[in-house]
């Protein structure tokens, strides 16, 4: 097949989009596939297994906060660039709180594969990375099949927002940044689905509406670290943290609490950025008095982020969602043991593993209790992570989702046909 792939942020530092960008079209091109990326800045390292064009983005949303940098928002070299009509209604709705850029990018795909297809250029289909803007409405009345992946709808951050807002400035903030209505319309229009787990699924069918047929659960790929080895508990055990602490789906308030209720000699490394002094984490560790045995080391490059999972000795994931948890599985493939909430699809998750253990979302003293626990099994539990590991390749190998997203493709190419 021939498949074009349409990515806002590209670049692997930026998040799971990049990742997956990367890791998904290198195995498809591995399957023989052609792959071209129309792709948004920060822009990916070199792709050498697919054709790559690079789409404008100025970023007004970020140049917001540069308050230091009067005229940051104006695109650079070329300031004029401004006056174009996509990148004026960008600019104008960014000062109104809006967050275009899904849907910007969105239409400057469109039109860079349109113009590619003018050029005589021909694909099978189309595949979205969490975009969800109309430019796919576009492409689709091209006569061009869509793909969109969605790990969870935008639908449960907009909840934890609303949660978590401070006044009525913050609450028409989470209101305006999050483009749920626009992305709902367009997953209900587009061909098919992908997503990482059946909580996922459900979830996008409930929130967005879209019928549950044309949701397909393929897993997640995870770039699996060497195997661990055994090893003895580490002393002092220190606790593992991976995301972001201002995101309340994350739950790191939670272990926080968790972590009062444990000996003294246990501490929390967190690979996030440090709260500022008006974050609620940061007053929270203020109150605990925990400044002492919890460190923050912000985000690190993949080798440090894989030693970090084998110096553990426990990996908590303490959240209130996930559409997948990533940080579990990796631990879990280093031969680290893991605790994590029952929310979202972290349950599933582990059970297809063969490894971890779950405790009730929410609950301080119940991650507390079993923190405990599992540091006086330690070794008996490290020992049941290594054995999982042929397990974890199987489910988690980027070959076996790339096999299962190309499945979907098929059955969208035959839909189309017939």
């Amino acid at each position: 097949m021939r498949i074009a792939f349409a990515c806002y942020r590209g670049n692997m530092a930026s998040g799971g989009q990049g990742i997956y960008l990367r890791a998904l079209t290198r195995e498809l091109a591995a399957l023989g596939h052609e792959v071209d990326v129309f792709v948004g800045p920060p822009y990916p390292d070199a792709l050498p297994w697919a054709r790559v064009q690079h789409l404008e983005n100025h970023m007004f949303w970020a140049s917001r906060f540069h308050r230091e940098r009067p005229g940051a928002f104006l695109p650079r070299p070329d300031p004029w660039r401004i006056l174009a009509p996509l990148s004026f209604f960008e600019f104008a709705v960014t000062r109104f709180g809006f967050f275009p850029e899904p849907f910007a990018f969105s239409v400057r795909a469109a039109r860079s594969i349109r113009a590619e297809l003018r050029r005589g250029r021909r694909y099978d289909l189309v595949h979205d990375v969490q975009s969800l803007g109309y430019g796919l409405l576009w492409l689709r009345a091209l006569g061009l099949p869509v793909v969109s992946t969605i790990h969870h709808p935008l639908s449960v951050d907009l909840r934890s927002s609303l949660m978590r807002a401070r006044g009525f400035r913050e609450l028409k903030g989470a209101l305006t940044f999050h483009p749920v209505r626009s992305q709902a319309r367009v997953a209900r229009r587009i061909d098919a689905i992908v997503t990482s787990s059946e909580a996922s699924r459900e979830t996008i069918a409930r929130d967005f509406g879209t019928a549950p047929a044309r949701i397909h659960n393929v897993l997640n790929g995870v770039e699996l670290p060497p195997a661990g080895a055994t090893r003895k508990r580490p002393a002092p055990p220190e606790l593992l943290f991976v995301g972001r602490a201002g995101d309340p789906n994350k739950g790191l308030e939670h272990l926080l609490d968790a972590l009062t209720q444990l000996p003294d000699e246990v501490r929390l490394r967190c690979l996030c950025d440090r709260p500022l002094r008006d974050d609620a984490i940061h007053a929270r560790i203020e109150r605990l008095r925990l400044g002492a045995r919890v460190r923050f080391e912000g985000k690190v490059p993949r080798a440090a982020l894989e030693a970090a999972y084998r110096d553990a000795a426990i990996v908590v994931l303490p959240s209130l969602f996930e559409g997948f948890g990533l940080p579990a599985i990796e631990a879990l493939a280093a031969g680290t043991p893991v605790v994590a909430t029952n929310a979202g699809a972290l349950p599933e998750v582990l059970g297809q593993a063969g490894a971890g253990r779950a405790v009730e979302r929410g609950s301080a003293p119940a991650l507390a209790a079993e923190i405990r626990a599992l540091l006086g099994d330690w070794e008996a539990e490290q020992r049941r992570v290594l054995e999982a590991r042929p397990r974890i390749e199987r489910a988690f190998g980027w070959p076996g989702v790339a096999a299962r997203t190309v499945a979907v493709y098929s059955r969208v190419l035959e839909e189309a046909r017939r």
